[in-house]
């Protein structure tokens, strides 16, 4: 056995210590690493699809002018590609490879059978003509490429991001693993400059995909780039005190409120595709930072508060079945608010306990040592925390709050 394959094992068995001491959060039988407040922002991402998704149902009387729904989902792709970036980076650097085989039978495990258990129920009611669907829905839902289908049909209509996610899934881990860790974030920065070129392209010189830019992978892959490019340079980022600094101030409390104004800016599209899009990933990205970095601030102990961690938790599966349920189009009963809403996170917490999790927990007899040891040190990393009104930069050791699993 080489040195270096060695000091993998040695670390490997380190990280299964670290496991019988409490260092890592346990969730049933699952053993998850876990980094504070990201669960906390998944939370915060599905209550704005959720709310946006609100807007003209029955009884849901509020009018939102932004559209916070497409907002919400630019924050999953941004912390997606942080999340993603950040297991394979760190797989790469203790282990000298990325296993392509592991990345892509966990994705496999953790999307596959929640996803493809909410599509064969619609065509269980679709063929029992309880609900209509389009002629292609079926097929584009089951491939994942309701991102190029313009006319998809409300009960898949929301599969246009899962779509993204999945092509991302496909593409980012053998780019990387093709590329190494240097050239990959170079990628990641080419990616965040050329996309809003190519939105900008699309609408001047291919009217026909118009009516797709915001949905078509090319038009927002940036939003995921950032996160991968964030993932890339976060250790570099901890050492400038300037930055930190940044971070802690008060007036960091202008970003996420900057970010959700840009929102509802009426903003010619050039100005929007080239301008507005790629301050919001940032913004979001930023706010990303901050809230891993400060877990001690109070918005990212509400983060860490466990019911919010828990709709955190419960956000895949909620994003899944909320579409049925909050159907602006539809005069059932069942699409009334606030039924609506209690069916929706009814239908989620089925989906989670009876589908996802159980197949969360059969994902893990099939990782490699490998994947684990990137996973737990991904999340053992060390935290760099301000306290409030110091701007001391202090080093947070031990136990991890209420946290995100990384994949």
């Amino acid at each position: 056995m080489s040195d270096f394959d060695r000091g993998a094992v040695i670390r490997y068995f380190q990280w299964g210590a670290n496991q019988q001491t409490g260092d890592y959060m346990r969730t049933g039988s699952e053993t998850s690493a876990r980094i504070p407040s990201l669960d906390g922002l998944r939370a915060v991402a599905i209550a704005l699809v959720l709310a946006g998704h609100s807007k003209g149902t029955q009884h849901f009387h509020l009018e939102w002018k932004a559209p916070i729904a497409e907002f919400g989902v630019r924050v999953f792709f941004v912390l997606s590609g942080f999340l993603i970036t950040s297991l394979l980076l760190k797989e790469l650097e203790l282990t000298g490879r990325i296993s392509l085989k592991n990345f892509y039978l966990r994705r496999v495990f953790r999307i596959f059978p929640a996803s493809y258990t909410y599509i064969l129920i619609i065509a269980v009611l679709a063929a029992s003509r309880l609900i209509v669907l389009n002629a292609h829905d079926l097929v584009h839902a089951a491939t994942y490429t309701c991102d190029y289908y313009a006319g998809r049909g409300w009960y898949v209509g929301h599969l246009w991001s899962l779509s993204v996610e999945e092509q991302f899934y496909l593409l980012w881990p053998f780019t990387l693993c093709l590329a190494g860790r240097k050239r990959g974030m170079l990628i990641a920065a080419i990616a965040c400059l050329a996309v809003p070129l190519i939105r900008v392209g699309e609408f001047a010189f291919v009217p026909s995909a118009r009516p797709g830019l915001g949905d078509h992978f090319e038009t927002v892959a940036d939003s995921m780039a950032v996160g991968c490019l964030l993932a890339g340079i976060r250790d570099r980022l901890s050492r400038h005190r300037g930055y930190i600094r940044f971070l802690s101030s008060p007036f960091f409390a202008l970003v996420p409120v900057l970010t959700m104004a840009m929102c509802v800016l009426p903003l010619q599209l050039r100005f929007r595709f080239t301008i507005e899009d790629p301050l919001m990933n940032l913004g979001i990205a930023l706010c990303l930072d901050a809230a891993m970095r400060f877990s001690l601030h109070p918005i990212a102990k509400i983060l860490n508060w466990r019911p919010v961690v828990f709709v955190g938790v419960l956000s895949y599966s909620l994003y899944l079945w909320q579409q049925p349920f909050l159907d602006r189009y539809s005069s059932s009963p069942l699409a009334a608010f606030p039924l609506n809403m209690s069916l929706a996170f009814g239908a989620a917490l089925l989906s989670y306990y009876i589908v996802e999790r159980p197949f969360l927990g059969l994902k893990q007899r099939f990782e490699s040592p490998r994947v684990k040891v990137a996973a737990a040190a991904t999340a053992r990393e060390d935290f760099v925390e301000t306290r409030s009104g110091t701007g001391v930069a202090v080093e947070q050791h031990g136990k991890l709050g209420s946290s995100d699993r990384i994949a």
